[in-house]
């Protein structure tokens, strides 16, 4: 479904972010994309969904194809109409708007309207709070509330591929659970494709069938998300599970210095 070949991203003709990054999501996958602050994932999706325009930045080299077109020249209202939503970090809803005309925005161009209420009656299945709150302020909804709010605005524009930037950030454990349940139905359910920007690496790999770590603007790992659970590297630097912290802190230093992968 969509291949991003090779590319690199700078801004303002000046910074280079991405240097030579590749990755396939498969169509009805879930993928995920790991890495720490700064290694480019959330440039990443931005670079698909084209809204690097909106901030002074292009991909300058490589190419992102989705459904065999190339994309990475066009505008973010044709990418968004062929396909992809980008659900981005920080919960970003319309603070002004009730949590219903929230969602109503994201179906803001499908026109058959029986379609619309059907999928309104689909996001309350999946987020039964948001019924409940579907008259309320949408800027007095609590973190998880407003997390669930943004999901389904994106599900009401019926995409083919979601592309949901730090779902879990600042969340409680609890509404985390929930929230990834419902996106695994999601998936499942509507054969929705999704790329996913995750630190917490625990729960992205859990879910996603294939996975992607990042560093420094360029992938230095991937493979099937079960096996890189048990992967060494992934345990000691994404999962907190590794015996190093019985040694000193020097060696901990340098051997967080030397990644096995950068080797």
């Amino acid at each position: 479904m969509l291949e991003v070949n090779n590319i690199e991203v700078v801004y303002m003709n000046v910074i280079q972010v991405l240097r030579g990054l590749s990755l396939v999501v498969e169509e009805s996958k879930i993928v995920a994309l790991l890495g720490t602050n700064g290694a480019g994932k959330t440039t990443t999706l931005k670079s698909i969904s084209g809204l690097l325009k909106t901030e002074e930045g292009k991909v300058s080299d490589g190419s992102v194809v989705f459904d065999g077109h190339r994309i990475d020249r066009e505008d973010p209202e044709k990418i968004a109409s062929m396909g992809i939503t980008q659900v981005m970090e920080g919960r970003r809803v319309l603070e002004h708007l009730t949590a219903k005309e929230n969602l109503l925005v994201g179906a803001y161009s499908r026109k058959n309207r029986a379609e619309v209420r059907k999928s309104l009656d689909g996001i309350y299945s999946y987020f039964p709070k948001l019924k409940k709150l579907a008259s309320r302020t949408s800027g007095f909804l609590s973190g998880g509330e407003q997390q669930m709010l943004v999901i389904g605005r994106a599900l009401m524009a019926k995409p083919k591929l979601i592309l949901l930037d730090e779902a879990s950030l600042g969340l409680a454990p609890m509404v985390v659970d929930e929230i990834f349940r419902v996106i695994t139905k999601i998936n499942i359910e509507q054969k929705t494709s999704l790329l996913l920007v995750e630190q917490n690496a625990a729960v992205a790999l859990e879910i996603a069938h294939h996975a992607y770590v990042m560093e420094n603007g360029k992938v230095v790992l991937e493979g099937p998300a079960d096996k890189l659970k048990d992967n060494e590297d992934v345990k000691e630097f994404y999962l907190g599970l590794s015996q190093i912290g019985k040694k000193s802190y020097r060696e901990i230093k340098h051997y967080k210095r030397r990644k096995r992968w950068l080797g």
